[in-house]
């Protein structure tokens, strides 16, 4: 396979499959500065000082506690390290960001309700909103004063987002639309102003509008009983007639999907990080619990089996952590590139997610995955301790299991990166078509019987021929259908398999690169 050796150009989305990077291309956490490691360690001395203390408040949801948290956090800046200075934000750097978030998923059911805030509920007006919007509604989200929630599934639509029967109809003065609909699902709810609401102009232009609470027929449901995550508040939201100013449609009329679609970019990339600060915490917790449980004698830690479970957990953690601050890198990198080709940093940021959109798919699975085996593996290591409900364990298990649904399941996240990949290739954004043949080509031909050389030359080679075989089972794939044998859309085995097999890929280069840049300083 010819690799594509640019150092200087930023690596395109997909791209990792046919061009080689080297360790200097790439963030790790190692890299970090003073600045960036005090950054994170305010999100950490918050977790201790605000999450921890409330965590039994917090699953009750008493007193508003999680509201009453997230303006405490607008107050020390943490809502606002992603906004621009002109709305009260820090505007930090895309890696300070990704530390700081890390350090959030470890806030138990609070992340959620810090996720659904800052990401999805506030970039939406952001990246698409008009300067009065902007100017209207950041500067309280980003302080606090002001909570936010995203209106998007239905009980007849969840990944088929666009089956919405939600429907806004435009008044006869032409000053509303009146919203009719039902939402379901619906994190931060119960405590919202503002909600990012997706309906159909007269029941076919799928669009987005700005919808305040306390507007005439606008009604929340009960608080879901959840399996998980039950500090999080989770209700339905229904619309009847309600008068929404034309002024609060959030950009184009039918153009709703871009919004939808583009703003759970970065949602799953923050996803991902989030895990990862779960993970780390749950591989914590067990690794305590292992030193201080003592069996014939000795700590549980002291045996091989617990040994196992928790290097496994590490290396996973590892994994993670390198391919996220590898994106994260990249996010900035592409934002620099466009920003120095004259576009608005709001834009650049959405652009550079829409780049990245395979990477974060990838990251939102392993990410989730990740974290369930820490979960699961941290109860296995508490044994009967961690099935019952006066240990943390068993919270953790139960929070974890929605990051698999939420922000696409994975089952759909292992589809769309897959399909992607295909259409960039078609559309000759990523060039897979010249690697492809020499794939074909070198199965022809003799193999080399050499032995790789050099530091990591094992590892180099293995993950070499990884992507050849991507190369080669996806290009097989589309053969077969453009002969007719086959249509791939009903044919999920191949892709989740194809999807599987990128996943490891990636997570793998991205460990090994980091691995190389840390061991050559």
């Amino acid at each position: 396979m010819e690799v594509q050796n640019n150092p200087v150009a930023v690596l395109k989305g997909g791209e990792f499959l046919v061009r080689e990077s080297s360790p200097a291309d790439i963030f790790v956490p190692e890299d970090a500065n003073e600045e960036q490691r005090m950054m994170q360690q305010m999100a950490a001395d918050f977790i201790a000082t605000e999450i921890l203390p409330n965590t039994a408040k917090i699953e009750r949801q008493e007193d508003n506690i999680s509201a009453q948290i997230l303006e405490k956090a607008g107050g020390q800046g943490l809502l606002g390290v992603h906004m621009p200075e002109e709305y009260g934000g820090l505007n930090l750097h895309t890696n300070t960001n990704t530390m700081i978030t890390e350090e959030m998923g470890k806030a138990g059911s609070w992340t959620t309700t810090f996720a659904a805030h800052i990401g999805i509920g506030m970039l939406p007006i952001l990246y698409y909103g008009t300067p009065e919007q902007k100017a209207k509604y950041l500067p309280g989200m980003i302080s606090g004063d002001l909570k936010a929630s995203y209106c998007l599934t239905e009980p007849g639509s969840g990944s088929d987002a666009l089956a919405a029967k939600s429907r806004a109809d435009l008044s006869e003065d032409g000053l509303h639309y009146l919203l009719n609909g039902q939402k379901m699902w619906i994190t931060n709810a119960g405590f919202s102003d503002v909600f990012i609401v997706f309906a159909k102009v007269g029941g076919e232009k799928f669009t987005s509008f700005i919808v305040e609470k306390g507007m005439p027929g606008f009604t929340l449901g009960a608080e879901e009983h959840k399996l998980g995550i039950h500090g999080s508040s989770t209700r339905q939201v229904f619309f009847e007639n309600v008068k929404v100013p034309v002024e609060n449609v959030l950009g184009e009329i039918g153009k709703g999907h871009l919004i939808a679609f583009n703003v759970l970019n970065i949602g799953r990339f923050k996803l991902g990080v989030l895990t990862l600060g779960g993970s780390k915490d749950v591989l914590a917790m067990a690794a305590r619990y292992a030193n201080e449980r003592q069996q014939f004698g000795v700590p549980i830690g002291s045996f091989g089996a617990i040994q196992h479970k928790l290097s496994e957990m590490t290396v996973r953690c590892f994994a993670l952590e390198s391919a996220i601050y590898r994106v994260s890198d990249l996010l900035q990198d592409k934002i620099n590139e466009l920003k120095a080709s004259g576009m608005p940093v709001e834009q650049a940021k959405l652009a550079a997610a829409e780049e990245y959109a395979i990477e974060c798919a990838i990251l939102k699975v392993y990410g989730s995955e990740t974290l369930d085996y820490c979960v699961d593996e941290n109860v296995q290591v508490h044994g009967g301790m961690g099935f019952s409900e006066e240990c943390m364990a068993s919270k953790a298990y139960r929070d974890a299991r929605i990051t698999r649904i939420y922000e696409g399941t994975n089952e759909i996240n292992r589809l769309l990166s897959v399909d992607m990949l295909l259409r960039r290739a078609l559309a000759g954004h990523i060039n897979i078509t010249d690697a492809a043949w020499a794939v074909q080509k070198e199965l022809a031909s003799i193999p080399s019987m050499s032995s790789p050389e050099g530091p990591y030359g094992r590892e180099k080679e293995a993950l070499k021929n990884l992507k050849k075989c991507i190369l080669m089972v996806a290009g097989a794939a589309v053969k077969t259908q453009m002969d007719g044998q086959i249509n791939l859309k009903h044919e999920q085995e191949i892709i989740m398999n194809v999807a599987d097999m990128m996943v490891d890929v990636f997570t793998l280069e991205s460990t090994l690169l980091r691995v190389q840049k840390v061991s050559e300083s």
